[in-house]
């Protein structure tokens, strides 16, 4: 998950030229089928289509279109084409899900590294250009993308027919968390990534917290020195905020003003540090208060200050990330006690402020409340991946008893792998995926 548009994984992998026969030579390089054996099969799917096939690492690499309905619970209303990959390996190979909760993000995944495995990628439910001529944002919600996904991994089962293991980080590894609960049956395992678990959101105290207590307490009050200080110095910064928005064309329509996206800029900004920094990084923060106000912006703008703008919370961008976050995923309210005799706009910090009128909404935490629950009590075979330093990993998802792991990756952020864990952490958890991959 990313707080802002740059933080979202949309980079479609690029593959070779277009080859029909692309792949394995033999038909027992491809698990029993010719490359040209797996395309006709896929095309003969209900609902998939082969919009092109290229190649990735010697194997075949399928561009395809799934027709979903726009509701679930009501077909009539019409449907649209949800886009996916399909990297072919071997039809006897395990199948790793990744969904990567926006756009279409392909690269591939730790996992189906360490099985060999196939991998299917999955674009979230309008995200992109899985989406309807007419958007209803109300038929974006946690369980309309999990049934897309069941409906997916039931068609191709009847090609790949080994072992299912869902992937996905940060709010990819929620959505794979989401598809496991409401369809239990489709996987065999589930391995989520730095997944927020933000099952109550009115209560955000482990978010703070996380903020009492990450990195040293040099760090953090050099940070919070800094965060303060753009807000005190608001007139001599807000012009360099205007002018660096002018020459990238940004609006703030939807926030309301330069000055109000400026704040909401600067709010994020120690939490953008923690999610893409590193300790590491500590000993660059200027002394808030000898430092110029060149040196003040020049150093934020390279540290977390990330500049929220119309774009942000379009529909075309990352709006529909806010639009869940506002109605259902929920969002980190944090208070920010050492700034609040420099704040102007109280309440301006949450994900419906991003948003044109057509995206807001009303937030209600029954489903993912539900999750929650199941995922401690009756959750099987699911690991959770979390970062130490991830602001994001704060709120974790609590796995049961039922052949269910955490781990927390030390002193890293919301980058966390499995290949991050220490040494003993990383043996079981690799074995702990072999294991679940098997026949």
């Amino acid at each position: 998950m990313k707080r802002t548009a740059a933080l979202v994984s949309a980079a479609l992998v690029c593959c070779s030229a277009v080859l029909a026969g692309a792949g394995p030579a033999t038909a027992a390089e491809a698990g029993g089928y010719t490359a040209t054996d797996v395309r006709q099969r896929l095309a003969g799917i209900p609902g998939l289509t082969v919009i092109s096939v290229g190649e990735k690492s010697g194997y075949p690499y399928y561009t395809l279109t799934f027709t979903q309905p726009v509701d679930h619970r009501n077909p009539a209303k019409g449907t649209f084409e949800q886009r996916l990959t399909l990297w072919h390996k071997s039809t006897e190979a395990p199948t790793v899900l990744y969904t990567g909760g926006y756009t279409l993000a392909t690269g591939t995944r730790e996992i189906t590294t360490l099985l060999d495995a196939n991998q299917v990628s999955v674009e979230h439910r309008f995200f992109g250009s899985s989406r309807p001529d007419q958007v209803d944002w109300d038929d974006l919600d946690i369980w309309q993308e999990a049934t897309d996904e069941h409906a997916i991994v039931e068609a191709l089962k009847t090609l790949y027919t080994a072992k299912w293991i869902g992937t996905g980080a940060s709010k990819g590894g929620m959505t794979q968390v989401y598809h496991e609960r409401h369809y239990p049956e489709d996987l065999d395992a589930v391995v989520a990534y730095v997944a927020p678990n933000d099952a109550v959101n009115k209560d955000d105290q482990t978010y703070e917290t996380f903020f009492e207590s990450v990195g040293t307490p040099e760090c953090r009050a050099a940070l919070n020195a800094v965060q303060r200080e753009m807000l005190v110095r608001r007139g001599a910064l807000l012009p360099r905020f205007e002018a660096n928005a002018v020459q990238k064309g940004y609006t703030f329509h939807h926030l309301g003003s330069a000055d109000r996206a400026y704040e909401f800029s600067v709010l994020d900004q120690v939490w953008n540090f923690w999610q893409s920094g590193t300790a590491d990084n500590c000993a660059t923060v200027p002394d808030a208060g000898a430092a110029t106000d060149e040196e003040l912006w020049t150093w934020s703008l390279g540290h977390g200050l990330s500049v929220y703008h119309d774009g942000s919370g379009s529909p075309s961008g990352v709006g529909p990330y806010y639009r869940q976050a506002a109605t259902q995923l929920g969002w980190a309210d944090l208070k920010f006690k050492h700034l609040r005799d420099v704040r102007r706009h109280p309440g301006l910090y949450q994900p419906n402020s991003l948003l044109p009128a057509e995206l807001r909404g009303g937030y209600d935490n029954g489903a993912t409340r539900d999750v929650d629950h199941w995922v401690r009590t009756r959750g099987e075979r699911m690991m959770f991946v979390y970062g130490q330093n991830d602001p994001w990993s704060a709120e974790q998802f609590k796995p049961s008893k039922r052949d269910s792991h955490l781990y927390v990756a030390p002193n890293t952020n919301h980058s966390a792998l499995v290949s991050k864990l220490a040494p003993e952490d990383r043996a079981a958890a690799e074995a702990t995926i072999r294991r679940w991959a098997a026949p």
